[in-house]
């Protein structure tokens, strides 16, 4: 089992979804996250609005999926956050060593679906 931590831009969160449906992955929590990378939180005009400050508008997605979901997962993600730009994000892969649905008790891969 793994979880999935992707930083992406907020304008691309609709084709991120669009692309993990397509790849038959459902369960996302989406966060807006405040941050900075490469691009040190340098204030720009994007789409139409400036961003000031040292942090920068980010959504945060986090997806739990069984080890053969991973690739799907990260190859989707990366299809619908890329533009080429700097600041595009970045996707993290974490192992996860337990999981447990409250609702129902199942542990394990069971408990992702």
């Amino acid at each position: 089992m793994k979880y999935i931590v992707a930083i992406i831009q907020p304008d691309r969160v609709d084709e991120v979804l669009e692309k993990l449906e397509e790849k038959q992955i459902h369960l996302v929590t989406v966060s807006t996250v405040l941050g900075r990378g490469r691009q040190k939180g340098v204030s720009e005009i994007y789409r139409s609005h400036k961003e000031a400050g040292s942090l920068l508008r980010k959504v945060k997605l986090e997806i739990a999926v069984n080890d053969e979901y991973v690739k799907a997962a990260t190859e989707a993600i990366a299809a619908g956050g890329r533009t080429g730009n700097i600041g595009d994000g970045k996707i993290f892969v974490l192992n996860v060593e337990q999981t447990i649905r409250l609702r129902t008790g199942e542990v394990g891969a069971a408990a992702i679906g």
